[in-house]
């Protein structure tokens, strides 16, 4: 029997802080620099999700002035 993996935080590109349009290649992409390791494992889905995934919250700032 496996030990008990660390429960990962599901990522969804779409809902990240990351995930942004990029106007030169005019599609959505990740603006995370990853090193060359990190985008291999990436590539190849060998992460079960995104070590840097941020929920984007656009309100955020209307939060904090209420």
């Amino acid at each position: 029997m496996k030990k008990a993996e660390k429960k990962a935080t599901p990522s969804n590109c779409e809902s990240c802080e990351f995930y942004d349009y990029d106007e030169y290649y005019e599609e959505y992409t990740c603006k995370m620099r990853l090193d060359e390791d990190e985008m291999m494992r990436f590539l190849q889905k060998e992460t079960a999700s995104c070590p840097y995934y941020r929920y984007y919250d656009e309100y955020k700032s209307v939060h904090k002035q209420l």
